[in-house]
């Protein structure tokens, strides 16, 4: 279980990161392109992928170069879903982007249904429910339409990168080649935005994206090495990861940046750890 509590804590921390970025004025779009710079060189440097294994025919492409155009695309996505719905909505979007995925693990993965594993699910679910229910007056208005097409993107979008990270675990000894190719095509892609733009860089933001890489890394990697130690339960790490980092934030949230907190809250919480708990293969 340790790399899922590792992924978990680098998800909340990157989470923490964007959080103090937007109230510092810290540039996000640039941050997130040095941000993939550093998890290429932490990824060629930690993992050290043979170069001839970039090449193999049995690379997944296609989920490589969906997870490329992914990654920086959601992260801005986020951002414009934050600024148009609000910092609440976005965050339930992106948690009840959990349904996906467990689909995805019964149909697309061929995980088997058990009265044990249908228990954990619906008590994951109705934490999910308490942890999300919070006071509304920190929504920033905005346009609806907008809004709404913000936050569906979200929701899709991060259900569906859970969907690819399953895939690329499956690659075994290709997963250090798959990492740092999904980060390369990531990097052109934020770049060539970026490009488009005319950017003017500084070193803050840099800086800033230095942080947010080290932490982004761990948060993918761990994250792929809890579905290689769990291959046969995706349903245990969609699950603990979505309430995890929820819970984990919740706390974080009520401890560091004085978020007010129900009684509701605290139940999804406690509700969270026991669905973890009921998940975990025996």
């Amino acid at each position: 279980m340790h790399t899922l509590i590792i992924s978990i804590a680098c998800s909340v921390a990157v989470s923490i990161l964007l959080k103090i970025a937007r109230r510092q004025s810290i540039d996000v779009a640039q941050a997130i392109a040095v941000n993939y710079l550093v998890a290429i060189t932490l990824c060629a440097l930690i993992l050290q992928p043979a170069p001839a294994s970039l090449l193999k025919p049995d690379n997944a492409w296609g989920v490589l170069a969906a997870l490329g155009i992914l990654l920086p695309t959601i992260f801005l996505t986020m951002a414009g879903a934050v600024r148009h719905a609000g910092i609440v909505l976005s965050d339930a979007a992106q948690r009840l982007s959990l349904f996906i995925p467990l689909i995805a693990s019964f149909v697309l993965f061929g995980e088997q249904l058990s009265t044990g594993k249908i228990t954990g699910i619906s008590v994951a679910l109705i934490a999910l429910v308490c942890l999300l229910l919070r006071p509304r007056d920190v929504a920033a208005p905005g346009d609806t339409l907008k809004s709404v097409g913000f936050l569906l993107s979200v929701w899709v979008g991060y259900g569906v990168i859970d969907i690819l990270f399953k895939q690329m675990a499956k690659a075994g000894a290709a997963f250090s080649s798959s990492l740092l190719i999904s980060f390369s095509i990531a990097a052109v892609v934020i770049f060539g935005y970026l490009l488009a733009k005319r950017t003017v860089w500084t070193r803050r933001n840099a800086l800033a994206g230095v942080v947010l890489g080290t932490l982004n890394f761990g948060n993918i990697y761990f994250y792929i090495r809890a579905h290689q130690v769990f291959p046969d339960n995706p349903t245990l790490v969609f699950s603990a990861m979505n309430i995890g980092v929820i819970s984990l934030g919740t706390l974080v949230g009520a401890g560091f940046f004085k978020e007010k907190l129900s009684w509701i809250n605290f139940l999804g919480i406690v509700l969270a750890i026991s669905a973890i708990v009921i998940l975990i293969p025996r």
